[in-house]
């Protein structure tokens, strides 16, 4: 490893003769002083003051994030911080999760971890997102850090079981294992027995998304060895009295994914499991409970009350049984649910949850756009009317009003996050049959510290002015299906100044609003444009202007010369186009 760069004098003079200012502080208190942020925004703005502070703040850099594994390379990392520990690295764009891009796409682990085994041997973290992840990666990860303790793989693909039993057989010091939301192939469940007789320091284990069985012995004797086991997040293979069982022998969980709850239960055993979830006095959060019915729902009541999230996206609860449930849940400030519980359940939430500051609604069947069931502007108003701590909001819902969402946000000003999902593209205030202008710019105006925003139904460029104009502070903008032109798109990029990703799909927006956002996309981590009117012609403009961007379209017929640019991404780099693009990607 290199050594520390000398101190040099107060001011330095430049190839123009000035000077260039240089901390007054010596390295090592600089260094000591850089060493308490972790925040990676402060840290990089750390770096820009001088020459000793970008110095000072590489050396001291423990912990890496990276929002768009194409934005650098691995070597670019290597050679600028030589010490880290900790890395966090995000792939495919977040469209990806709606199945608009091939599996093929890239984002693949493997050289970054190539490159990390002979740069950082004392790598102890890797958080991954959307991120394609072999076997073949996961065994090299396993061998190749002695001291690796977390690794979390979030809406990743590409692994079996063979890469998970190369992690528990060779990770001793193994704290966290969390596989969440991922696509996984050919995982059966003989990866828990790979952890030697010995292994006792896993803290958190989250196997809630695989399809397939586990070793409910291997497991038993897993969670009964890890004393310090805080989360612990289970499949559905996991019943309700082997849940029981590993209660037992975990009492201390802050953490709970439960199993499947539909089976026949004994007298004894439902007592047995109330029993045990009573004991559990430190738990925060509840998921899972698949296929929960009223008839097994009271066990939960007992353990209840400590709850800060609970977590019911994976069971059609009626409304009855979501208010008998949160009757014991009076510090709720995370709840997220299924339209099940239609409007009157939310009206339960007002009622009973003061303290709840996020709430995500989502569609138990996405593509049933006729139903009639499900949640509209009426629940909505009663949340915010009983809730006015809430500040985060995802809502799938069929209808929606202007009047409503006005209230709304005049009810709870201090959201950060409003992202509104009306399912039927669209729609328009289904009472006064007007476009949602107004609800949505109400949203810009009234939420003065608003961050992220999704938008939806029928809406013309109105609604992209008031979003320009108002929406100061927005950093994510999600839009589908909406607006009357490229006036609409100019207005956002030409109106707030902190944006950073823009994803859009099926909207008018052509070339001349691709090509207004040019001194932007710099500044921005990236913007998306899939079925909008953006063609060939277009996006060579734009890369020809812009040579530091990646200007890369996916075509969906890879024979096709039509000159439509199908899907559009458009992200900032410092190491030039990717190497790894597969034919059906063209990079500009």
């Amino acid at each position: 490893m290199e050594p520390n760069p000398k101190k040099s004098k107060d001011s330095q003079s430049n190839s123009n003769g000035s000077t260039q200012p240089h901390s007054l502080f010596p390295d090592e208190v600089l260094e000591k002083v850089l060493s308490f942020i972790d925040s990676h925004k402060e840290r990089s703005s750390v770096s820009l003051v001088c020459k000793d502070w970008y110095n000072a703040e590489r050396w001291t850099r423990s912990k890496l994030f990276i929002g768009n594994c194409y934005s650098v390379s691995p070597e670019i990392v290597a050679r600028r911080f030589p010490r880290i520990k900790s890395v966090r690295l995000k792939g495919k764009p977040r469209f990806s999760d709606f199945n608009m891009l091939p599996r093929d796409w890239g984002a693949n682990i493997h050289s970054w971890l190539v490159m990390f085994a002979k740069v950082y041997p004392f790598l102890e973290e890797l958080r991954l997102k959307r991120m394609t992840v072999g076997d073949e990666s996961l065994e090299l990860l396993a061998k190749s850090f002695p001291s690796f303790k977390a690794l979390s793989l979030s809406s990743c693909d590409g692994f079996t079981a063979d890469g998970l039993k190369a992690i528990a057989t060779h990770c001793r010091n193994l704290a966290e294992l969390d596989i969440q939301d991922s696509i996984t192939e050919d995982i059966s469940g003989g990866w828990l027995s790979c952890f030697p007789d010995n292994f006792t320091t896993l803290e958190i284990l989250n196997f809630a998304r695989l399809n397939s069985e586990v070793s409910f012995d291997a497991l038993e004797k897993l969670v009964s060895r890890c004393k310090s086991l805080r989360i612990l997040k289970v499949n559905e293979s996991i019943t309700l009295d082997q849940l029981q069982r590993l209660l037992v022998h975990a009492p201390q969980l802050v953490e709970l994914g439960t199993g499947s709850f539909p089976q026949e239960l004994t007298p004894r055993q439902y007592e047995d499991i109330e029993s045990s979830f009573n004991n559990c006095r430190n738990l925060q959060v509840i998921s899972g409970l698949w296929d929960a019915t009223s008839l097994y729902l009271p066990v939960l009541y007992g353990a209840c009350r400590g709850l800060t999230f609970l977590n019911l996206s994976d069971v059609a609860l009626q409304s009855g049984e979501l208010a008998k449930l949160l009757a014991h849940c009076s510090n709720l400030r995370r709840l997220w649910v299924t339209d099940t519980i239609e409007d009157k359940g939310l009206e339960a939430v007002g009622s009973s949850c003061p303290l709840l500051e996020e709430l995500r609604v989502f569609p138990d069947d996405p593509y049933d756009l006729d139903q009639l069931h499900g949640v509209s502007e009426l629940g909505f108003l009663a949340v915010s009317r009983g809730c006015p701590k809430l500040h985060y909001v995802l809502y799938f819902c069929r209808r929606m009003t202007n009047a409503a969402v006005v209230t709304i946000v005049q009810n709870c000003p201090n959201f950060t996050h409003f992202r509104l999902c009306i399912m039927n593209p669209g729609q328009p205030d289904y009472l006064t049959d007007e476009p949602m202008d107004e609800a949505f710019g109400a949203v810009a105006k009234t939420c003065t510290k608003l961050q992220r925003l999704s938008v939806s139904g029928f809406l013309t460029d109105l609604t992209f002015e008031y979003i320009g104009k108002y929406a100061k502070n927005l950093g994510t903008l999600s839009v589908a299906f909406a607006g009357s032109s490229d006036r609409g798109m100019q207005c956002v990029l030409e109106g707030c100044p902190k944006l950073r990703k823009l994803e859009i799909r099926d909207c008018p927006f052509g070339n001349d609003a691709l090509l207004c956002g040019l001194e932007k996309y710099e500044m921005m981590r990236s913007l998306w444009m899939s079925a909008c009117k953006v063609t060939m012609k277009g996006c060579r403009l734009l890369a020809k202007e812009m040579p530091r961007l990646n200007v890369e379209v996916i075509k969906d017929d890879e024979g096709s010369d039509d000159g439509k640019a199908d899907k559009v991404y458009v992200y900032r780099s410092v190491a030039g186009p990717r190497r790894d693009a597969p034919p059906f990607v063209l990079t500009l």
